[in-house]
């Protein structure tokens, strides 16, 4: 158990172990990505809707005439169409929920989503917005042969306020290139997860995505200043203030945070971005016991303060499935209990 003092001491020695957990960290976003496009060829799972004997909605099948118009709206190059060639799309990260969508569309801006999603409710076709397809709860894929609005171009950053620190940009940002983007500007994104590699900063404020920072820079709620949505009858909502403090009317933002698309699919985003820090420690403990998990927890509360940016608990068995899926040994001897604690300062 480590008390106060050990604690610092043991913070100070992380160079020596920060670089196996970042080894760790990154093998694992390697492997996210490599396997979100692969998964589909190691088996193909039973569709959800006969998994779980859902109906079907009554809704429009899709033909020619819907194809004809996003076409025009889109493009050819804009379109993809067939089942074998959604099959990515169709299926969720962990491969465990299959939906049988024909087609994908690929618009670029808000208005091509408006025109979309008007289209879709005059014409009874049901949709499904989908990002990175990096969720784990299948919230990402079709049930049915919903027509799935991809986001994956919608990957502009349209500003850059470095002396607010205000960013905006379209929903389809992947989150670890909008980090490295915005570092440029001596800021950074107040999220970090697993999935940074591929998820979509859109996906991420329609699930309300805690990540790893958030034991120091909160949810985001607290993050996302602003928000562009557009509604399932075409109508764009823009709540796209860029004021932190800003008191008036109803804030309808936060309706949007969190809601996986039911309420609208968020097509722009203004986050607040904190100075990026100047230096990164890890600290990488073993412990025996859960109660010490918890004295360790509050320790580092205590002592660290305002530097202590995340704080992961991780038991032995999920380690020893990382090593034995990753081929990855960790950089201390074997424990019940293993915590890793990260300053940034």
């Amino acid at each position: 158990m480590f008390g106060g003092k050990e604690l610092r001491h043991a913070i100070s020695m992380a160079s020596r172990w920060s670089r196996a957990s970042c080894n760790l960290r990154s093998n694992l976003y390697r492997w996210n990505k490599t396997f979100i496009h692969t998964s589909s060829c190691h088996r193909k799972c039973e569709l959800t809707s006969k998994r779980y004997q859902v109906k079907r909605g009554k809704y429009n099948e899709i033909n020619e005439e819907n194809i004809k118009f996003f076409t025009e709206l889109l493009g050819p190059h804009r379109i993809i169409e067939g089942e074998s060639e959604l099959e990515g799309h169709n299926t969720d990260w962990l491969d465990t929920v299959r939906g049988a969508s024909s087609v994908l569309l690929k618009p670029k801006t808000t208005e091509e989503v408006s025109a979309i999603l008007s289209y879709c409710n005059h014409h009874r076709l049901a949709v499904c917005p989908q990002g990175g397809n990096t969720g784990l709860v299948g919230g990402s894929v079709p049930v049915f042969d919903e027509i799935i609005i991809s986001t994956n171009l919608m990957n502009k950053v349209e500003n850059v306020d470095t002396w607010s620190g205000v960013v905006r940009c379209q929903s389809g940002c992947v989150l670890e290139a909008l980090d490295q983007h915005v570092a440029d500007f001596g800021l950074m994104v107040p999220l970090d997860l697993g999935a940074k590699g591929s998820c979509h900063i859109g996906g991420n404020v329609s699930t309300n995505a805690g990540g790893l920072r958030l034991l120091r820079y909160g949810s985001l709620h607290g993050s996302v200043l602003g928000v562009e949505a557009v509604l399932a009858s075409g109508e764009v909502v823009d709540c796209m203030t860029a004021m932190k403090k800003d008191n008036t009317g109803y804030d309808l933002k936060h309706l949007f945070i969190g809601s996986e698309g039911t309420l609208g699919l968020v097509t722009k985003i203004a986050i607040q971005c904190p100075p990026r820090p100047q230096a990164v420690n890890l600290a990488f403990l073993g412990l025996s016991t859960y109660e010490n998990v918890l004295k360790t927890y509050v320790a580092a509360k205590s002592k660290l303060g305002e530097i202590l940016s995340s704080c992961e608990f991780i038991d032995r068995s999920s380690l020893e499935c990382v090593e034995e899926n990753l081929k990855l040994k960790p950089p201390i001897s074997s424990h019940e209990y293993y915590m890793l604690i990260e300053t940034s300062g």
